[in-house]
C-alpha cells in the first residue's frame, strides 16, 4: 500500500501555522535585504576624479547597495551650488571649495581623499623658450613681457578652486614672479585645454588627462613645474558627503568609501584594466584607452583614499586663500573631515 505525505493527512487547520511560519522567515529575509540608496554624484572631469569612476565602471558601488547616478561640472565652485540647493549628494571635487563652502553653513564632509599633487604648470609655445637656459622662473616672465609687450596669459579655473589657489602660490610664492608679468584667467576646465592648444593662452595649471593630451597633439607645450613644486603634498580632489545624506545612509557612505579604497588600489596596482571605466567615463570621443592609460601613469596622477592625509596641507591651503582673498577666514576643519567611514572600511 502506498504511503501518502505527512502534509495530505494533516488536516487544513494542522498546516496553517507551518505555512505561517515559512512567509515569516521570508519576510525576514528580505527585511535583510534593505534596498538600494540612490545617490546623486557631482564630478569634475579629471584622472582625480578616477577612483569613483573605477568603482562605478567595476560595479562595487552597487555591491555596496547604491543607485549611482553622475552630472558633470567644470570647477568645484560651480558644483557648491549644486550642493547647497540639494540637487547633488556627493562631491568628487577639488578640496578648497568646501572650505568656502562651509562658511556659508553648507554641511559638507570629507570621507576619502581620490588625489594629491594633480596641478602642474605648463607653458605654451611662445612662453616655454623664456624658461630655458637656466633662467629663473621669474625672470621668464620678466623676460616674455619685456620682449612681448604684455604680461603672460594663464589660465585656470575660478576663484576659490584649487586649480586657481595652487597656481597663485606657485607664481607669488614660489616662482616670485612680479604680478605685473602674469596675468590669470579663469574659465573651466575643457575651455582651459582648448586656449591651451589654441595659443590664446600661454600658459596654464591643468591636470592630467588635460597634461596628456596637450603634450600628444602639441610636443611644444612644455611641463614647467609639477604638482608638488607648485603646492607641496598639495590636497586635490576628494570626496565630500551631503550631511543630511550621511546622516541617513550611514551604512551607505562606508560603502561608497570602501568601494573607492578598492578602487584606489587598482588604478595603482592595475592602471590598464583602471583606465577601461575611466576612459568610458572621460574619453566620450574625446581621448582614446591609450591616451587614459598614459595618464594614469603620470607624475601627475598620485592617488590616495586617506582623507587623514591631506589635513595638514589643507590647512596650509586654507591659509593662503585667506591671504590672497579668497577666504574670509580660517575654517576649523574639525567638521570638514570624517576619517571615521574610511577607518571602517579599511579596518582588517
Amino acid at each position: 500500500m502506498r504511503r501518502l505525505p505527512v502534509f495530505a493527512i494533516l488536516p487544513v487547520f494542522a498546516i496553517l501555522p507551518v505555512l505561517g511560519m515559512l512567509l515569516s522567515l521570508t519576510g525576514v529575509a528580505s527585511a535583510q535585504s534593505p534596498a538600494p540608496v540612490p545617490v546623486r554624484i557631482g564630478v569634475i572631469p579629471v584622472i582625480g576624479a578616477a577612483p569613483i569612476f573605477v568603482a562605478n565602471g567595476e560595479g562595487w558601488l552597487k555591491e555596496a547597495g547604491l543607485t549611482p547616478t553622475f552630472t558633470t561640472f567644470e570647477s568645484g565652485p560651480n558644483m557648491i551650488q549644486a550642493l547647497a540647493s540639494g540637487t547633488i549628494d556627493v562631491y568628487v571635487a577639488g578640496v578648497a571649495p568646501l572650505a568656502v563652502a562651509r562658511t556659508k553653513g553648507i554641511d559638507v564632509r570629507v570621507v576619502a581623499a581620490t588625489a594629491i599633487e594633480e596641478m602642474v604648470f605648463v607653458a605654451g609655445p611662445k612662453l616655454a623658450p623664456y624658461f630655458a637656459n637656466g633662467a629663473s622662473k621669474a625672470e621668464a616672465f620678466a623676460r616674455f613681457k619685456a620682449k612681448e609687450g604684455r604680461s603672460a596669459r594663464l589660465a585656470t579655473q575660478p576663484p576659490g578652486s584649487v586649480p586657481n589657489t595652487t597656481l597663485q602660490h606657485w607664481l607669488w610664492q614660489v616662482a616670485k614672479a612680479d604680478k605685473a608679468n602674469a596675468e590669470v584667467v579663469s574659465m573651466g576646465i575643457d575651455a582651459t585645454q582648448q586656449a591651451v592648444l589654441a595659443g590664446a593662452v600661454d600658459g596654464a595649471s591643468i591636470r592630467e588627462p588635460a597634461l596628456t593630451i596637450v603634450q600628444q597633439r602639441n610636443p611644444a607645450i612644455t611641463l614647467i613645474a609639477t604638482g608638488g613644486e607648485m603646492f607641496p603634498n598639495q590636497p586635490g580632489t576628494v570626496v565630500g558627503v551631503f550631511g543630511a545624506f550621511a546622516d541617513r545612509n550611514p551604512a551607505a557612505v562606508e560603502g561608497l568609501v570602501k568601494a573607492v579604497v578598492k578602487a584606489t588600489e587598482l588604478l595603482k596596482s592595475d592602471p590598464a584594466r583602471a583606465a577601461k571605466p575611466v576612459e568610458a567615463a572621460l574619453g566620450k570621443g574625446i581621448t582614446d584607452l591609450a591616451t587614459i592609460q598614459k595618464a594614469l601613469t603620470s607624475p601627475a596622477a598620485k592617488f590616495t583614499a586617506d582623507p587623514r592625509a591631506i589635513v595638514e596641507a589643507t590647512k596650509a591651503m586654507q591659509a593662503y586663500q585667506v591671504s590672497i582673498g579668497t577666504l574670509d577666514k580660517d575654517v576649523p576643519l574639525d567638521g570638514l573631515f570624517d576619517p571615521r567611514p574610511y577607518e571602517k572600511a579599511t579596518a582588517r
